[in-house]
Protein backbone atom coordinates (compact mmCIF):
# COMPACT_ATOMS: atom_id res chain seq x y z
CA UNK A 1 0.00 0.00 0.00
CA UNK A 2 1.44 3.61 -0.99
CA UNK A 3 2.29 5.74 1.70
CA UNK A 4 -0.28 8.31 3.13
CA UNK A 5 -0.38 11.22 1.08
CA UNK A 6 1.03 15.11 2.61
CA UNK A 7 -1.82 16.83 4.30
CA UNK A 8 -2.81 19.97 2.53
CA UNK A 9 -5.19 21.14 4.73
CA UNK A 10 -4.92 22.06 8.64
CA UNK A 11 -6.79 23.90 10.89
CA UNK A 12 -6.06 26.13 14.22
CA UNK A 13 -6.98 24.76 17.26
CA UNK A 14 -6.00 27.85 19.19
CA UNK A 15 -9.71 28.29 20.10
CA UNK A 16 -9.90 25.41 22.16
CA UNK A 17 -6.39 26.49 24.51
CA UNK A 18 -4.46 23.86 22.38
CA UNK A 19 -1.06 24.87 20.77
CA UNK A 20 0.00 21.79 18.79
CA UNK A 21 1.60 22.81 15.12
CA UNK A 22 0.32 19.29 13.74
CA UNK A 23 -3.29 19.29 13.04
CA UNK A 24 -4.29 16.75 10.92
CA UNK A 25 -7.96 18.23 9.22
CA UNK A 26 -10.82 15.99 7.61
CA UNK A 27 -8.52 13.26 6.69
CA UNK A 28 -9.61 10.01 4.47
CA UNK A 29 -10.15 6.92 5.76
CA UNK A 30 -7.61 5.45 3.44
CA UNK A 31 -4.77 7.94 5.28
CA UNK A 32 -5.81 6.81 8.75
CA UNK A 33 -5.77 3.63 8.28
CA UNK A 34 -2.59 3.79 6.83
CA UNK A 35 -1.10 6.47 8.79
CA UNK A 36 -1.86 4.09 11.98
CA UNK A 37 -0.12 1.01 10.44
CA UNK A 38 2.68 3.75 9.91
CA UNK A 39 2.28 4.10 13.23
CA UNK A 40 2.59 0.83 14.69
CA UNK A 41 -1.34 1.34 16.12
CA UNK A 42 -2.76 -1.10 14.01
CA UNK A 43 -2.57 -3.95 11.47
CA UNK A 44 -4.95 -4.73 8.36
CA UNK A 45 -7.28 -8.00 8.51
CA UNK A 46 -6.78 -10.40 5.25
CA UNK A 47 -10.41 -8.60 4.97
CA UNK A 48 -8.97 -5.84 4.24
CA UNK A 49 -10.60 -4.16 7.69
CA UNK A 50 -8.02 -2.23 10.32
CA UNK A 51 -7.44 -4.02 13.32
CA UNK A 52 -6.42 -2.13 16.59
CA UNK A 53 -6.41 -2.98 20.08
CA UNK A 54 -8.07 -0.51 22.24
CA UNK A 55 -5.76 -0.67 25.32
CA UNK A 56 -6.38 -0.85 29.26
CA UNK A 57 -10.25 -0.47 28.47
CA UNK A 58 -12.56 -2.70 25.80
CA UNK A 59 -15.44 -1.21 26.97
CA UNK A 60 -17.10 1.45 28.74
CA UNK A 61 -16.27 2.21 32.31
CA UNK A 62 -19.98 3.76 33.79
CA UNK A 63 -18.64 4.40 36.93
CA UNK A 64 -15.93 6.98 35.68
CA UNK A 65 -18.69 8.82 33.51
CA UNK A 66 -19.84 12.27 34.87
CA UNK A 67 -22.16 15.12 34.12
CA UNK A 68 -21.25 18.85 35.06
CA UNK A 69 -23.29 19.80 37.58
CA UNK A 70 -24.28 23.56 36.36
CA UNK A 71 -27.68 25.91 35.91
CA UNK A 72 -28.61 23.14 33.19
CA UNK A 73 -28.60 19.71 34.92
CA UNK A 74 -28.71 20.89 38.22
CA UNK A 75 -32.63 19.99 38.55
CA UNK A 76 -32.76 18.12 35.32
CA UNK A 77 -30.70 15.35 35.73
CA UNK A 78 -31.46 12.14 37.73
CA UNK A 79 -27.99 12.33 39.71
CA UNK A 80 -26.79 8.98 41.50
CA UNK A 81 -24.61 6.31 40.42
CA UNK A 82 -25.76 6.39 36.43
CA UNK A 83 -25.49 10.00 36.20
CA UNK A 84 -22.11 11.27 38.35
CA UNK A 85 -21.73 15.12 39.41
CA UNK A 86 -18.87 16.92 38.40
CA UNK A 87 -17.95 20.11 39.50
CA UNK A 88 -17.62 22.96 36.74
CA UNK A 89 -14.47 24.11 38.65
CA UNK A 90 -12.75 20.39 38.47
CA UNK A 91 -13.68 20.80 34.97
CA UNK A 92 -12.27 24.04 34.08
CA UNK A 93 -9.17 22.99 35.67
CA UNK A 94 -8.91 19.49 34.53
CA UNK A 95 -10.31 20.72 30.49
CA UNK A 96 -7.12 23.10 30.89
CA UNK A 97 -4.52 19.97 31.80
CA UNK A 98 -6.04 18.20 28.70
CA UNK A 99 -5.36 20.83 26.09
CA UNK A 100 -1.71 21.55 27.70
CA UNK A 101 -1.04 17.74 27.45
CA UNK A 102 -2.90 17.83 23.47
CA UNK A 103 -0.87 20.86 22.76
CA UNK A 104 2.18 18.36 22.33
CA UNK A 105 1.11 15.91 20.38
CA UNK A 106 -0.15 15.48 16.49
CA UNK A 107 -3.61 15.60 16.10
CA UNK A 108 -6.17 14.87 14.27
CA UNK A 109 -9.54 16.65 13.95
CA UNK A 110 -13.19 16.07 12.29
CA UNK A 111 -16.11 18.26 11.51
CA UNK A 112 -18.99 15.96 11.65
CA UNK A 113 -22.75 15.66 12.68
CA UNK A 114 -25.75 13.89 14.67
CA UNK A 115 -29.65 13.37 13.68
CA UNK A 116 -30.34 12.63 10.15
CA UNK A 117 -33.34 14.57 10.46
CA UNK A 118 -32.10 18.19 9.04
CA UNK A 119 -34.22 19.69 11.72
CA UNK A 120 -32.47 18.15 14.62
CA UNK A 121 -28.99 17.94 13.23
CA UNK A 122 -26.34 18.77 15.70
CA UNK A 123 -22.75 20.00 14.45
CA UNK A 124 -19.81 18.20 16.13
CA UNK A 125 -16.17 18.93 15.76
CA UNK A 126 -13.95 15.75 17.60
CA UNK A 127 -10.41 16.25 18.04
CA UNK A 128 -8.77 13.09 18.84
CA UNK A 129 -5.01 12.21 19.98
CA UNK A 130 -4.79 9.11 17.79
CA UNK A 131 -5.61 8.44 13.86
CA UNK A 132 -8.03 5.43 14.12
CA UNK A 133 -9.87 7.47 16.55
CA UNK A 134 -10.60 9.88 14.47
CA UNK A 135 -11.39 6.67 11.52
CA UNK A 136 -13.94 5.57 14.46
CA UNK A 137 -15.53 9.04 14.40
CA UNK A 138 -15.76 9.02 10.13
CA UNK A 139 -17.53 5.68 10.45
CA UNK A 140 -20.13 6.62 12.86
CA UNK A 141 -21.01 9.80 13.22
CA UNK A 142 -22.96 10.95 9.68
CA UNK A 143 -20.49 12.78 7.36
CA UNK A 144 -20.93 16.61 5.94
CA UNK A 145 -20.61 17.26 1.67
CA UNK A 146 -17.91 19.37 0.72
CA UNK A 147 -19.79 22.35 0.42
CA UNK A 148 -21.15 21.69 4.05
CA UNK A 149 -17.57 22.12 5.55
CA UNK A 150 -17.01 25.41 3.78
CA UNK A 151 -19.26 27.29 6.82
CA UNK A 152 -19.48 23.96 9.48
CA UNK A 153 -20.12 25.92 12.75
CA UNK A 154 -19.70 23.18 15.59
CA UNK A 155 -22.22 23.34 18.41
CA UNK A 156 -20.62 20.17 19.99
CA UNK A 157 -16.91 19.50 20.74
CA UNK A 158 -15.47 16.40 21.32
CA UNK A 159 -11.88 16.39 23.17
CA UNK A 160 -10.11 12.86 23.04
CA UNK A 161 -7.27 11.97 24.69
CA UNK A 162 -6.40 8.21 25.52
CA UNK A 163 -2.84 8.90 26.68
CA UNK A 164 -3.90 11.21 29.33
CA UNK A 165 -4.29 10.26 32.69
CA UNK A 166 -5.93 11.61 35.11
CA UNK A 167 -4.85 12.39 39.10
CA UNK A 168 -8.08 11.32 40.75
CA UNK A 169 -6.74 13.22 43.88
CA UNK A 170 -5.73 16.17 42.29
CA UNK A 171 -8.49 16.26 39.21
CA UNK A 172 -11.91 14.75 40.78
CA UNK A 173 -12.36 11.95 39.19
CA UNK A 174 -12.52 7.92 40.29
CA UNK A 175 -9.30 6.94 38.79
CA UNK A 176 -7.18 7.91 35.76
CA UNK A 177 -9.86 7.56 33.25
CA UNK A 178 -13.18 9.52 32.38
CA UNK A 179 -15.94 10.64 30.14
CA UNK A 180 -17.27 14.35 31.47
CA UNK A 181 -20.42 16.06 29.37
CA UNK A 182 -20.53 19.67 30.16
CA UNK A 183 -23.67 21.22 28.55
CA UNK A 184 -23.00 24.62 29.49
CA UNK A 185 -20.12 24.67 27.38
CA UNK A 186 -20.99 22.11 24.95
CA UNK A 187 -17.80 19.60 25.37
CA UNK A 188 -17.40 15.80 25.71
CA UNK A 189 -14.03 15.66 27.38
CA UNK A 190 -12.63 11.94 27.74
CA UNK A 191 -9.03 10.98 28.85
CA UNK A 192 -7.11 8.21 30.09
CA UNK A 193 -9.34 5.43 28.05
CA UNK A 194 -9.13 4.18 24.12
CA UNK A 195 -11.95 2.95 24.05
CA UNK A 196 -13.95 4.26 20.99
CA UNK A 197 -17.26 3.37 22.00
CA UNK A 198 -16.69 6.60 24.67
CA UNK A 199 -16.94 8.81 21.57
CA UNK A 200 -19.78 8.70 19.99
CA UNK A 201 -21.62 7.57 23.54
CA UNK A 202 -20.61 11.13 24.81
CA UNK A 203 -22.83 12.89 21.83
CA UNK A 204 -25.60 10.72 21.98
CA UNK A 205 -25.82 10.71 26.11
CA UNK A 206 -25.88 14.69 25.18
CA UNK A 207 -29.02 14.22 23.05
CA UNK A 208 -30.89 12.15 25.31
CA UNK A 209 -30.96 15.07 27.58
CA UNK A 210 -31.03 18.00 25.05
CA UNK A 211 -33.95 16.34 22.58
CA UNK A 212 -36.59 15.67 25.75
CA UNK A 213 -35.90 18.37 27.37
CA UNK A 214 -35.78 21.09 24.54
CA UNK A 215 -37.20 19.24 21.64
CA UNK A 216 -40.20 17.20 22.66
CA UNK A 217 -38.50 13.78 20.88
CA UNK A 218 -38.12 11.05 22.54
CA UNK A 219 -34.46 9.60 21.94
CA UNK A 220 -34.10 5.97 22.29
CA UNK A 221 -30.89 3.38 22.34
CA UNK A 222 -32.28 1.30 19.85
CA UNK A 223 -32.08 0.08 16.42
CA UNK A 224 -34.49 0.51 13.55
CA UNK A 225 -35.76 -0.68 9.83
CA UNK A 226 -38.46 -0.18 7.66
CA UNK A 227 -40.60 -2.36 5.20
CA UNK A 228 -41.15 -1.77 1.99
CA UNK A 229 -44.59 -0.68 2.70
CA UNK A 230 -43.47 1.95 4.98
CA UNK A 231 -43.84 0.45 8.44
CA UNK A 232 -40.89 1.36 10.53
CA UNK A 233 -40.07 -1.71 13.40
CA UNK A 234 -38.00 -0.27 16.34
CA UNK A 235 -35.82 -2.99 18.44
CA UNK A 236 -34.85 -1.98 21.77
CA UNK A 237 -32.25 -3.88 23.91
CA UNK A 238 -29.10 -4.73 25.98
CA UNK A 239 -25.74 -5.89 24.54
CA UNK A 240 -25.89 -9.92 23.22
CA UNK A 241 -29.65 -9.78 23.21
CA UNK A 242 -29.64 -9.68 19.44
CA UNK A 243 -30.41 -5.93 18.88
CA UNK A 244 -28.15 -5.38 15.52
CA UNK A 245 -28.66 -9.06 14.29
CA UNK A 246 -32.60 -8.78 14.08
CA UNK A 247 -32.77 -5.56 12.89
CA UNK A 248 -30.46 -5.98 9.95
CA UNK A 249 -32.98 -7.89 7.78
CA UNK A 250 -32.23 -8.02 4.03
CA UNK A 251 -36.21 -7.79 3.58
CA UNK A 252 -36.06 -4.63 5.10
CA UNK A 253 -34.16 -1.14 4.85
CA UNK A 254 -31.72 -0.60 7.86
CA UNK A 255 -32.77 3.04 9.14
CA UNK A 256 -30.23 3.11 12.09
CA UNK A 257 -28.65 0.30 13.96
CA UNK A 258 -28.01 1.92 18.00
CA UNK A 259 -29.32 5.56 18.21
CA UNK A 260 -32.83 7.02 17.16
CA UNK A 261 -35.23 9.97 17.94
CA UNK A 262 -38.96 10.01 17.68
CA UNK A 263 -40.39 13.25 16.90
CA UNK A 264 -43.94 14.96 17.57
CA UNK A 265 -44.01 14.27 14.14
CA UNK A 266 -44.10 10.78 14.10
CA UNK A 267 -40.82 9.77 12.58
CA UNK A 268 -38.09 8.25 13.26
CA UNK A 269 -34.05 9.27 12.79
CA UNK A 270 -31.14 7.61 13.33
CA UNK A 271 -28.68 10.14 15.41
CA UNK A 272 -25.45 8.28 13.53
CA UNK A 273 -23.71 7.35 9.84
CA UNK A 274 -22.68 3.88 10.97
CA UNK A 275 -22.96 0.96 12.69
CA UNK A 276 -21.18 -0.48 15.71
CA UNK A 277 -21.73 -4.29 16.08
CA UNK A 278 -20.46 -6.80 18.90
CA UNK A 279 -18.34 -10.17 16.49
CA UNK A 280 -18.18 -12.23 19.04
CA UNK A 281 -18.39 -15.76 17.30
CA UNK A 282 -19.48 -13.74 13.68
CA UNK A 283 -20.48 -16.15 10.90
CA UNK A 284 -20.92 -15.55 7.51
CA UNK A 285 -24.21 -18.15 7.66
CA UNK A 286 -25.86 -16.46 10.81
CA UNK A 287 -25.02 -12.80 9.90
CA UNK A 288 -24.07 -11.91 6.11
CA UNK A 289 -24.55 -8.76 6.46
CA UNK A 290 -22.61 -7.80 8.94
CA UNK A 291 -19.93 -10.32 8.19
CA UNK A 292 -19.88 -8.67 4.19
CA UNK A 293 -19.04 -5.43 6.11
CA UNK A 294 -15.67 -6.19 7.20
CA UNK A 295 -13.86 -4.68 4.42
CA UNK A 296 -11.64 -2.05 3.91
CA UNK A 297 -13.10 0.61 5.61
CA UNK A 298 -14.38 -0.84 8.92
CA UNK A 299 -12.35 -0.84 12.03
CA UNK A 300 -11.73 -4.24 14.00
CA UNK A 301 -11.19 -3.27 18.16
CA UNK A 302 -9.51 -6.26 20.29
CA UNK A 303 -9.86 -9.18 18.04
CA UNK A 304 -7.03 -12.37 17.52
CA UNK A 305 -6.01 -12.33 13.87
CA UNK A 306 -2.82 -14.97 12.66
CA UNK A 307 -0.33 -14.16 11.05
CA UNK A 308 -2.22 -14.35 7.29
CA UNK A 309 -4.46 -11.75 9.13
CA UNK A 310 -7.35 -13.82 9.31
CA UNK A 311 -9.45 -13.33 12.25
CA UNK A 312 -10.98 -15.59 14.74
CA UNK A 313 -14.12 -14.15 15.83
CA UNK A 314 -14.24 -16.61 18.71
CA UNK A 315 -11.10 -15.93 20.33
CA UNK A 316 -11.92 -13.78 23.01
CA UNK A 317 -8.27 -13.88 24.74
CA UNK A 318 -8.71 -10.18 25.18
CA UNK A 319 -12.00 -9.53 25.49
CA UNK A 320 -15.69 -10.87 24.87
CA UNK A 321 -16.66 -7.14 23.70
CA UNK A 322 -15.05 -7.91 20.28
CA UNK A 323 -16.53 -4.97 17.86
CA UNK A 324 -16.63 -3.56 14.25
CA UNK A 325 -17.22 0.25 13.19
CA UNK A 326 -18.23 0.73 10.06
CA UNK A 327 -20.21 3.38 8.07
CA UNK A 328 -24.03 2.21 7.50
CA UNK A 329 -23.54 2.25 3.85
CA UNK A 330 -21.61 -0.83 4.08
CA UNK A 331 -24.84 -2.50 4.56
CA UNK A 332 -26.13 -2.89 1.40
CA UNK A 333 -30.27 -3.14 2.19
CA UNK A 334 -30.52 0.68 4.31
CA UNK A 335 -33.00 3.35 4.11
CA UNK A 336 -31.04 5.91 2.24
CA UNK A 337 -31.93 9.30 4.32
CA UNK A 338 -32.02 7.06 7.93
CA UNK A 339 -35.69 8.34 8.27
CA UNK A 340 -38.77 6.46 8.63
CA UNK A 341 -42.37 7.11 9.36
CA UNK A 342 -45.28 5.39 10.27
CA UNK A 343 -44.07 2.63 13.67
CA UNK A 344 -45.86 -0.10 13.45
CA UNK A 345 -44.34 -1.95 15.95
CA UNK A 346 -41.98 -2.18 18.95
CA UNK A 347 -39.56 -5.27 20.35
CA UNK A 348 -38.40 -4.91 23.61
CA UNK A 349 -35.26 -7.89 23.34
CA UNK A 350 -34.13 -9.95 26.36
CA UNK A 351 -31.82 -12.86 26.43
CA UNK A 352 -33.73 -13.99 29.90
CA UNK A 353 -31.01 -17.05 30.95
CA UNK A 354 -33.76 -18.25 33.31
CA UNK A 355 -36.18 -19.50 30.57
CA UNK A 356 -39.36 -18.48 31.90
CA UNK A 357 -40.49 -15.46 29.36
CA UNK A 358 -42.24 -16.43 26.42
CA UNK A 359 -40.72 -16.33 23.03
CA UNK A 360 -42.56 -13.53 21.92
CA UNK A 361 -45.59 -11.95 24.06
CA UNK A 362 -47.56 -8.56 23.59
CA UNK A 363 -47.54 -5.67 26.10
CA UNK A 364 -50.24 -3.19 27.23
CA UNK A 365 -49.17 0.24 27.10
CA UNK A 366 -48.21 0.01 31.39
CA UNK A 367 -46.50 -3.38 30.61
CA UNK A 368 -44.70 -1.86 27.73
CA UNK A 369 -43.82 1.06 30.21
CA UNK A 370 -42.74 -1.47 33.10
CA UNK A 371 -40.28 -3.23 30.88
CA UNK A 372 -39.04 -0.13 28.87
CA UNK A 373 -38.42 1.32 32.43
CA UNK A 374 -37.10 -1.96 33.91
CA UNK A 375 -34.72 -3.08 31.06
CA UNK A 376 -34.24 -6.56 31.44
CA UNK A 377 -31.56 -9.41 30.42
CA UNK A 378 -29.70 -11.71 31.81
CA UNK A 379 -25.66 -12.46 32.66
CA UNK A 380 -24.98 -16.17 32.30
CA UNK A 381 -22.22 -18.30 34.28
CA UNK A 382 -18.80 -17.75 32.62
CA UNK A 383 -19.46 -14.18 31.52
CA UNK A 384 -18.25 -12.81 34.68
CA UNK A 385 -15.94 -13.92 37.44
CA UNK A 386 -18.05 -15.41 39.98
CA UNK A 387 -21.69 -15.95 37.89
CA UNK A 388 -22.03 -19.90 38.11
CA UNK A 389 -25.79 -19.09 37.44
CA UNK A 390 -28.41 -17.04 36.07
CA UNK A 391 -28.19 -13.63 37.13
CA UNK A 392 -30.97 -11.08 36.80
CA UNK A 393 -29.61 -7.86 34.60
CA UNK A 394 -31.25 -4.60 34.74
CA UNK A 395 -30.84 -1.18 32.44
CA UNK A 396 -33.55 1.33 32.45
CA UNK A 397 -35.12 2.03 28.83
CA UNK A 398 -32.42 -0.55 27.99
CA UNK A 399 -29.65 2.19 27.94
CA UNK A 400 -29.32 3.75 31.58
CA UNK A 401 -25.60 5.22 31.19
CA UNK A 402 -26.60 7.32 28.51
CA UNK A 403 -29.66 8.91 29.82
CA UNK A 404 -29.54 11.64 32.32
CA UNK A 405 -32.87 12.16 33.02
CA UNK A 406 -34.88 9.95 35.16
CA UNK A 407 -36.19 7.04 33.37
CA UNK A 408 -40.03 7.90 34.09
CA UNK A 409 -39.44 10.41 31.42
CA UNK A 410 -39.22 8.54 29.17
CA UNK A 411 -41.69 5.42 29.91
CA UNK A 412 -44.40 8.30 29.91
CA UNK A 413 -42.96 9.82 26.09
CA UNK A 414 -43.01 6.64 24.98
CA UNK A 415 -46.27 5.66 26.69
CA UNK A 416 -47.91 8.73 25.50
CA UNK A 417 -46.48 7.88 21.81
CA UNK A 418 -47.77 3.96 21.99
CA UNK A 419 -51.55 5.36 22.68
CA UNK A 420 -51.27 8.33 20.15
CA UNK A 421 -50.35 5.85 16.97
CA UNK A 422 -51.61 2.57 18.36
CA UNK A 423 -48.15 0.58 18.21
CA UNK A 424 -48.01 -2.52 19.39
CA UNK A 425 -44.78 -3.45 21.88
CA UNK A 426 -43.58 -7.14 21.70
CA UNK A 427 -41.51 -8.45 24.60
CA UNK A 428 -39.06 -11.22 22.49
CA UNK A 429 -36.94 -13.75 24.84
CA UNK A 430 -33.91 -14.24 22.55
CA UNK A 431 -32.56 -16.05 25.47
CA UNK A 432 -33.43 -19.83 26.72
CA UNK A 433 -36.33 -22.05 26.26
CA UNK A 434 -36.90 -25.89 28.13
CA UNK A 435 -35.53 -24.60 31.49
CA UNK A 436 -33.07 -22.30 32.46
CA UNK A 437 -29.20 -21.26 31.02
CA UNK A 438 -27.12 -25.15 31.38
CA UNK A 439 -30.59 -27.13 31.38
CA UNK A 440 -32.54 -25.57 28.61
CA UNK A 441 -31.35 -24.54 25.05
CA UNK A 442 -30.99 -21.23 23.39
CA UNK A 443 -33.88 -19.82 21.44
CA UNK A 444 -33.11 -20.55 17.39
CA UNK A 445 -32.66 -17.63 15.39
CA UNK A 446 -34.86 -18.65 12.60
CA UNK A 447 -38.16 -18.94 15.28
CA UNK A 448 -37.14 -15.82 16.66
CA UNK A 449 -37.08 -14.49 13.45
CA UNK A 450 -40.12 -15.97 12.63
CA UNK A 451 -42.17 -14.54 15.32
CA UNK A 452 -41.02 -11.20 14.44
CA UNK A 453 -41.78 -11.39 10.81
CA UNK A 454 -45.36 -12.20 11.89
CA UNK A 455 -45.79 -9.72 14.04
CA UNK A 456 -44.73 -7.21 11.46
CA UNK A 457 -46.74 -8.64 9.21
CA UNK A 458 -49.64 -8.63 11.12
CA UNK A 459 -50.39 -12.71 10.76
CA UNK A 460 -49.69 -13.21 14.96
CA UNK A 461 -52.30 -10.23 15.85
CA UNK A 462 -54.52 -12.01 13.63
CA UNK A 463 -53.59 -15.20 14.43
CA UNK A 464 -54.18 -14.82 18.20
CA UNK A 465 -56.47 -11.67 18.72
CA UNK A 466 -58.75 -13.79 20.69
CA UNK A 467 -57.09 -16.26 21.43
CA UNK A 468 -53.86 -14.63 23.72
CA UNK A 469 -53.00 -16.88 26.83
CA UNK A 470 -52.20 -14.77 29.99
CA UNK A 471 -48.38 -15.74 31.63
CA UNK A 472 -49.79 -16.50 35.06
CA UNK A 473 -47.02 -15.02 36.75
CA UNK A 474 -46.20 -11.34 34.66
CA UNK A 475 -49.39 -11.42 32.79
CA UNK A 476 -48.05 -10.52 29.44
CA UNK A 477 -50.07 -11.59 26.48
CA UNK A 478 -48.55 -14.93 25.13
CA UNK A 479 -50.09 -16.45 21.43
CA UNK A 480 -50.64 -20.00 21.21
CA UNK A 481 -50.42 -19.64 17.47
CA UNK A 482 -47.25 -18.31 15.30
CA UNK A 483 -47.05 -19.22 11.38
CA UNK A 484 -43.44 -21.17 10.92
CA UNK A 485 -43.12 -21.28 14.53
CA UNK A 486 -43.74 -24.89 16.30
CA UNK A 487 -46.87 -24.32 18.61
CA UNK A 488 -45.06 -26.49 21.87
CA UNK A 489 -42.26 -23.68 21.87
CA UNK A 490 -44.66 -20.72 21.97
CA UNK A 491 -45.33 -21.39 25.89
CA UNK A 492 -41.81 -21.56 28.38
CA UNK A 493 -44.04 -23.51 30.93
CA UNK A 494 -44.75 -26.68 28.45
CA UNK A 495 -41.62 -26.87 27.46
CA UNK A 496 -40.05 -26.66 30.11
CA UNK A 497 -42.20 -29.92 31.21
CA UNK A 498 -41.35 -29.41 34.95
CA UNK A 499 -44.27 -27.33 36.70
CA UNK A 500 -43.17 -27.00 39.94
CA UNK A 501 -39.62 -26.03 38.32
CA UNK A 502 -41.05 -23.38 36.27
CA UNK A 503 -43.29 -21.24 38.66
CA UNK A 504 -40.67 -21.26 41.21
CA UNK A 505 -38.08 -19.99 38.81
CA UNK A 506 -40.65 -17.43 37.38
CA UNK A 507 -41.56 -16.20 40.51
CA UNK A 508 -37.63 -15.73 41.41
CA UNK A 509 -37.19 -13.85 38.56
CA UNK A 510 -40.35 -11.97 39.10
CA UNK A 511 -39.56 -10.86 42.89
CA UNK A 512 -36.32 -9.90 41.15
CA UNK A 513 -37.98 -7.27 38.79
CA UNK A 514 -40.15 -6.19 42.00
CA UNK A 515 -36.70 -5.37 43.80
CA UNK A 516 -35.31 -3.09 40.92
CA UNK A 517 -38.71 -1.59 40.39
CA UNK A 518 -38.75 -0.47 43.60
CA UNK A 519 -36.64 2.48 43.06
CA UNK A 520 -39.02 3.70 40.66
CA UNK A 521 -42.43 3.47 42.61
CA UNK A 522 -42.60 7.12 43.53
CA UNK A 523 -41.83 8.43 40.38
CA UNK A 524 -44.36 5.77 38.32
CA UNK A 525 -48.08 6.60 37.80
CA UNK A 526 -50.71 3.74 38.82
CA UNK A 527 -50.58 2.71 34.95
CA UNK A 528 -47.07 1.84 34.98
CA UNK A 529 -46.80 0.09 38.29
CA UNK A 530 -49.75 -2.48 37.14
CA UNK A 531 -47.59 -3.44 34.57
CA UNK A 532 -44.88 -5.33 36.73
CA UNK A 533 -45.72 -9.31 37.36
CA UNK A 534 -48.33 -10.84 38.92
CA UNK A 535 -47.16 -11.72 42.45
Amino acid sequence: MPQTKPITKTISLHPYGIASQKVHYQLSPNELHQLTIDNNQGLESSSGALVIQTGEFTGRSPKDRFIVKDAITKDRVWWGDVNIPFAPNDFDALYNKVTSYLSEKELFVRDCYACSDPAYRTNIRVINEYPWSNYFAYNMFLRPTKSELKNFDPEWTVINAPGFMADPIKDGTRQHNFAILNFTKKIALIGGTGYTGEIKKGIFSALNFILPVFKNTLPMHCSANIGNDGDTSIFFGLSGTGKTTLSTDHHRHLIGDDEHGWTSENTIFNFEGGCYAKVINLSRDKEPEIFEAIKKGAILENVIMDSKGVVDYSDTTITQNTRVSYPIHFIDNIQPNSIGKNPKNIFFLTADAFGVLPPISKLTPGQAAYHFISGYTAKVAGTEAGITEPVPSFSACFGAPFMPLHPTKYAEMLSAKMKATGVIVWLVNTGWTGGPYGIGSRMKLEYTRAMINAAMDGSLEAANKDNYHIHSVFGVLQPRLCPNVPTEFLSPRKSWKNDEGFYKTAHKLAASFKTNFKKFESYANEEIMAGGPKV
